[in-house]
């Protein structure tokens, strides 16, 4: 499957993610609201829409940063096979919810290392670093089993790129700071840990897609 950046991570027919993810906030715990024409506001904890009257009212804090308590494991596997040690895996997950093989890798290659025992010091797990909200909303029950964790992640590509259109960058932005911080900004938000993050996961992919080791 082709992937043009900023236009062609195409919608797939999974009717059913979008569905299970969007009976819940899909922003996390994002607020929207709304005044209508008898100055009555509307509010709201479900994503209303691109191009509705709704705006954030309480955005979700960034995911990412720092969190007391949380006991960081580094990547630490440095076994040379553990590069093709998730391929059934990646590949289930690529054709099950239509994301390129090599786009999967890249994700992985910049959040673990390949490392499926990695805890990042705001708490993100396993091979694709999937925040505890984030595991639960994708079904994921044990985000360090290999399969599990690279299935979750990827369903999350998945519903990022539908609701995104198809934008790689802001799927990618999105799977990092979040999609709630990505709608507040519409567009990539001016984070400096995000902007450098898609620009590794983007060296990353092309990179494997061109045969690159």
């Amino acid at each position: 499957m082709g992937l043009r950046m900023r236009e062609s991570i195409a919608r797939t027919a999974f009717v059913f993610l979008l569905a299970g993810v969007f009976a819940v906030s899909t922003a996390g715990a994002d607020v929207y609201s709304y005044t209508d024409r008898n100055g009555v506001v509307h509010f709201t904890n479900i994503f209303p829409g691109r191009g509705s009257s709704y705006r954030v009212y309480l955005h979700t804090p960034d995911q990412r940063r720092p969190r007391p308590g949380v006991r960081a494991v580094p990547a630490h596997d440095r076994s040379a096979d553990r590069y093709s040690r998730y391929d059934d895996h990646i590949k289930e997950a690529s054709l099950l919810y239509q994301i390129p093989e090599y786009f999967i890798r890249a994700i992985i290659l910049v959040e673990s290392d390949y490392d499926p025992n990695v805890v990042s010091c705001a708490g993100a797990q396993g091979l694709m670093q999937l925040m505890p909200g984030t595991a639960r909303r994708m079904g994921v029950e044990n985000p360090f089993d290999p399969r599990q964790n690279i299935l979750g992640g990827t369903r999350y590509l998945r519903f990022l790129a539908n609701l995104f259109d198809g934008d790689i960058v802001l799927t990618i932005a999105g799977y990092h700071a979040g999609e709630g911080a990505v709608l507040e900004n519409d567009g990539v938000p001016p984070y400096t840990m995000t902007v450098e993050y898609i620009r590794k996961v983007l060296n990353n992919y092309y990179r494997y897609r061109d045969g690159e080791k």
